[in-house]
């Protein structure tokens, strides 16, 4: 079968960035060439490579043509496919495993983001995700990296993130108009929940703790069917709950703070490292 002829990254890098930016003359800025160099680089992408036209032009004016369309999703794919490779065979190091531990509140909204694109980035790292709530983790000495709920004042690590706590109901219900008013909370050692029911004793608020669980998803299960209210941060709000406060007559709740922690008495890898950084930017989204 015939072979055939190799495409140069850099003139898929090139005709990329023409996409991106609508033209050759910012195009050059963007990949430091000249604007004549970048006519050259299309024109033997065109004529002596694929032998198909790329680009309409239209004065000033340029778009992709269906040919230019196709290139593009290939090139994008040929250009990310070229800097995992480089990123991992270049850095052999970035080669193991990272063990973190999380509640799953923060698997839940977090995670599922940062682990996606580190996994771009690093495949050959293998990542072992522990969820326990906060308090357990902290006793834990084998995680390379914890991530925690801590109360003000009391923070030791990296804080990722500080918010405050919020009542949820779910949308179209009132359980918060029953009296006693039911409560759906963790049941593990957590300080939320002792928050929760201090807030609503010094308001005067008759409650019951109606459900209790160590998962959030169970806890949100049962809130969403309108059958209790919950306390929980902000950030952590399902599209399927609304935030009430005062104007439910509910007290505020203070805030906290999201802590990063890594493994006592070790020297951190670069892995450990590179995956804390992802983190970090992580909870900033």
């Amino acid at each position: 079968m015939a072979g055939f002829p190799s495409i140069d990254t850099d003139l898929l890098r090139t005709f990329a960035a023409i996409a991106d930016h609508g033209g050759f003359t910012r195009a050059a800025e963007a990949v430091n060439r000249t604007q004549s160099a970048v006519s050259m680089q299309m024109k033997r992408l065109e004529e002596d490579v694929l032998h198909c036209t790329l680009f309409q032009r239209d004065g000033r004016t340029v778009s992709l043509t269906p040919e230019g369309q196709v290139l593009l999703g290939y090139a994008r794919r040929i250009l990310k496919l070229h800097s995992e490779v480089f990123n991992t065979l270049s850095l052999p190091k970035m080669v193991g495993t990272v063990k973190i531990g999380s509640p799953d509140d923060y698997v839940m909204r977090f995670l599922p983001g940062i682990l996606s694109r580190f996994a771009q980035d690093y495949p050959l790292i293998n990542v072992e995700v522990h969820c326990e709530p906060s308090v357990l983790l902290l006793q834990r000495n084998d995680l390379d990296l914890t991530i925690v709920t801590r109360e003000p004042g009391t923070e030791t690590g990296q804080i990722l993130r500080q918010e405050r706590f919020v009542w949820m109901v779910a949308e179209g219900f009132a359980p918060h108009e029953r009296t006693p008013m039911p409560l759906a909370m963790f049941n593990t050692d957590c300080f939320c929940s002792t928050w929760a029911c201090n807030a609503l004793d010094l308001a005067q608020r008759e409650y019951r703790i109606a459900y209790t669980s160590a998962s959030l998803s169970a806890i949100n299960a049962v809130v969403s069917t309108g059958l209790a209210v919950t306390a929980q941060l902000q950030s952590l709000l399902p599209t399927d709950l609304r935030i009430i406060g005062e104007a439910e007559n509910l007290p505020q709740l203070p805030s906290a703070s999201i802590v990063l922690l890594r493994k006592h008495n070790s020297a951190a890898s670069p892995i450990i490292e590179c995956f804390a950084e992802y983190i970090v930017e992580g909870f900033k989204l």
